[in-house]
């Protein structure tokens, strides 16, 4: 991370999920791209926990792990 200062948590999180998120999509695509992104996502879903537990938003929506519909053969 540079030299900034944070005042929250949260924050810090959510830089360095973007700072990793810009150096996944300069890489080449594979699998050392594939998994700088997959850190940057838990970086960033980490950073809306603790946002939320330093009570600064709402509790995060967990679409992500919500029952998914079926999907329909193809006719």
């Amino acid at each position: 991370m540079s030299n900034l200062l944070f005042f929250r948590r949260s924050y810090a999180y959510r830089n360095a999920a973007a700072e990793m998120m810009r150096k996944a999509r300069a890489m080449p695509p594979g699998p050392e791209r594939r998994a700088a992104r997959q850190l940057a996502r838990a970086l960033r879903d980490l950073a809306n926990t603790e946002a939320w537990l330093e009570g600064q938003t709402p509790r995060p929506s967990s679409t992500t792990y919500e029952r998914e519909q079926p999907r329909r053969a193809a006719r």
